[in-house]
């Protein structure tokens, strides 16, 4: 797998992670009959909670791999 697939699948996961967290607040208040800026605030709070989790997973991962490349001997 090349720099750019192994970067471009990231972007993908991030992506999902902050669209599930994002979307879940706005869900949880519509189902308890939330006005629509309610609503909105769901979601930009959903929105803010989910940069923190990929952020804070962005650093966490690079804690564990020490933020350095795999190296490409074997390959």
């Amino acid at each position: 797998m090349s720099d750019a697939e192994r970067e471009a699948g990231n972007r993908k996961i991030k992506a999902g992670f902050l669209l599930l967290v994002a979307v879940s607040p706005p869900l949880i208040a519509l189902q308890w009959g939330a006005t629509p800026t309610q609503l909105l605030a769901a979601l930009a709070v959903g929105v803010a909670l989910g940069l923190a989790l990929v952020w804070y997973l962005g650093r966490l991962a690079k804690e564990f791999t020490g933020g350095s490349r795999r190296s490409r001997r074997g390959r």
